[in-house]
Formats: structure tokens, sequence, C-alpha cells
């Protein structure tokens, strides 16, 4: 985890856009560039969305020829790892506080390259933007180079992460100059993250009713009810549109946006965190460890408690040996989850600490919802801020 970043090597460079080049071909993105009129020569601090894996592949086309270091989640690194080093990947733990990190895209910028990062630290669940660490302005006052943002719009209609098939729509994105290095040494702060969270404002389904995209993809709603997990109404039926709206098929349409479905689940937790009530109570569960990038390793079985206080693992390994993690609400802002993930035993929660991540798996005939303890963990997160008196910025944590 603390190996400085390596330059990618002159003959995998061509390799990398080869590898990209048929996203670009089905997709056909139109790229858009805002303050400037071509990408910029490195250094400089690229800020990206994540929607799809398709997001790497795009950015990978449009930075082409320059070099470029990526930040990734060490599952990507699993059995690939002297690969995405090569082409200069830089492993991280997800929603950890990585002072390592900030060291390896200092390199990066000292070797004048670009420094990718995806601030989001996870796909968008919903095709909208997640919470975004303030510590981003921070590191641009570190950096003192320019601030790029490079914003996709269809990524998410075309591949979401609750049914990855791909639609083979076509995309656009945004490469857009944000900060000029004397802005950067003259603006706060705050400033540059408020610019920062402006410039990250996106939503992917109302992208794709204002260009007309359809989505003919007949399985297309699949998975959706993972992330729409509470009924508006109990036992009605819905359908998604060629247009990425839902219908209700009988009475009133409560909600034909998505991320509106999404935001009212989000109220509804926040109303439980605010009572007092949220507990996901005791699960069973199996739990992976990942402590290297070289495989899963069959920790054992316990429980998982998500409530007030935070996440409480417990558990027995393989060995007879207990096991435990506590990650207390202020030590985690936001947290990363999986639908169905590499189809081994259903939804889960990672949590990780700087030297391990643990894949936390609920036995499926228990009622639960991942998606909610994601959001959860963000809206714990916020009324702890608020609770000492230094609340977040909106779209910050």
């Amino acid at each position: 985890m603390a190996k400085d970043p390596v330059r990618t090597k002159w003959y995998l460079k061509p390799i990398t856009k080869l590898l990209s080049w048929p996203s670009m071909i089905t997709h056909r993105p139109a790229i858009h560039f805002k303050g400037v009129d071509v990408p910029l020569e490195p250094p400089y601090l690229l800020l990206c969305n994540h929607n799809a894996f398709m997001d790497f592949q795009v950015a990978t086309q449009v930075i082409y020829p320059y070099k470029a270091n990526y930040v990734v989640a060490i599952d990507g690194f699993i059995g690939r790892e002297w690969l995405l080093r090569a082409v200069g990947c830089i492993c991280k733990r997800k929603f950890t506080n990585d002072t390592v990190l900030t060291r390896q895209l200092a390199k990066v910028i000292d070797n004048r390259d670009i420094a990718v990062v995806y601030p989001e630290a996870r796909y968008s669940l919903c095709g909208t933007t997640a919470v975004l660490p303030a510590s981003l302005g921070k590191l641009c006052k570190l950096f003192k180079v320019p601030v790029v943002t490079f914003i996709t719009h269809g990524h998410h209609v075309n591949s979401p992460f609750w049914n990855l098939h791909d639609r083979k729509i076509h995309t656009e994105a945004d490469y857009t100059l944000l900060l000029t290095p004397e802005q950067v040494k003259e603006l706060s702060v705050d400033e540059i993250n408020k610019r920062i969270v402006e410039a990250f404002q996106y939503d992917d389904f109302a992208w794709q009713k204002a260009t007309g995209t359809l989505t003919k993809y007949p399985k297309r709603a699949e998975g959706l009810h993972k992330v729409l997990y509470q009924c508006p109404h109990c036992g009605k039926r819905w359908r998604m549109t060629e247009l990425g709206e839902l219908e209700a098929l009988e009475g009133e349409t409560e909600f034909s946006h998505i991320p509106d479905w999404y935001e009212w689940e989000r109220a509804n937790v926040r109303a439980e965190i605010e009572a007092g009530t949220y507990d996901s109570g005791v699960l069973r569960v199996h739990v992976d460890s990942l402590p290297n990038a070289k495989k899963f390793i069959r920790l054992g079985d316990g429980t998982m408690q998500h409530d007030m206080n935070g996440f409480h693992v417990h558990g027995t390994d393989v060995d007879g040996d207990p096991f435990e993690m506590e990650l207390p609400v202020p030590s985690l802002y936001s947290v990363h989850i999986e639908y169905e993930y590499l189809g081994k035993y259903g939804d889960c929660v990672d949590l990780n600490t700087l030297l391990d991540t643990w894949y936390t798996y609920p036995e499926p005939d228990q009622a639960f919802s991942v998606t909610k303890m994601a959001l959860a963990t963000e809206e714990l997160y916020f009324a702890y801020r608020r609770s000492i008196g230094k609340p977040c910025p909106p779209g910050l944590a």
C-alpha cells in the first residue's frame, strides 16, 4: 500500500489506449472542453465522477498520450496487481484516512504527470453525486497545480451499479479547467471545495430524459429493487420506461424520477436517526478478508450490527479464534456496498481499516438492506458533525 506510484512504461501506454478503444467505438462519447480547447499538459489534478468501469476507459482516451496515475480500490488489484501498477494505478482502501495516499499523489505531481482521483470512492447507486471528502480543498492547496474535473453523463444509464449489462448507449463527458494554479493559491479551502461540489452536480436519469436517450434492454429494471428497497405504497407494481422513468401500473405514481425515490429513502433514514431508533438488528454474516491484493481469505462466520453507534462485527475465524471490528460513527463518513458481489453470498458491506478490508455478507434469509446501511452511515456522520457544532457543508463530509 505504501509503494511509490509507477510511471506508465512507454510500451504500455499505447496498450492502455487500445484496451479503452472498444468503449469509444461502442458509446461514441461526446467530449466537451470547458475553459480549454484541448487536454492540458501535465502536471495537474484530475477529479472524475464514478458510475461504471468505462469511466477509466474514457478518461484514458481523453488524456492520451500524457502519463497518469489512477487511484484504484484494492479489490481491483486482485490477480492483476503487477499490470495495474505497471500502467500507473495506486492501491487504496475505501473511506480510510490515508496520509500515504497524499504522499503518493504528491509524487505523481512531482513527476509532472496527471493525478487521477475518483473522490466519490464508489460507483453511484442511482446516477447522482455521492458525498465528497472535505479534504479535496486541502489537497488542491498542497499540490498548487491546475484542477480539472471530468464529469461523465450516461455511464450509469448505460451500465448501472445494480445491473451491469451494457446498454450500448451514446454518452457525453465534460472536461473542465476548474481552477488555475493562481486560483488555487488565492482561494480558501472552503471556496475550492464549494467549486468542486458545484462541478460534481450530475444526474444521469435527468440527462437521459433531457437527451431523449432510450434503453431498449428488456431487463433494464432488474436489480433496481436493491436501490429502491423501501416501497412508497405496499403491493404496488412499477414499470421502468425506455426513457428511464418509473410508472406505477396502478394508482398514483409517487416517484417517476429514480433519484427522487432514493432521496425519499434517505429522508426516512434520517428521521430514524433523529429519533435515535436506527438499528439494523443483529445479522448473521460471512466475512472474507482482503489483507492484500493476492486473494480473498475466508475469515469466518459471525454477526454484524449497524446502529446509532456505528458498525460492530464479531465472530470466530476458521481456526476457532475470535475476531472483531468496531467502526464508530466519527470514523466513517460513508461506506462501500456491493450487490450480489462476485456471485458469492449475495449483497455485502465492505469495512476497511488501514491494514485490512472485510467483505461482510449478511445471510440472505434475513431482513436487511445494504443500501439502507450506506445511507445510514452518511446520515449518522452528518448528525454527529451537527452534534459537535461542526456541520458538514453541503455535498461534503
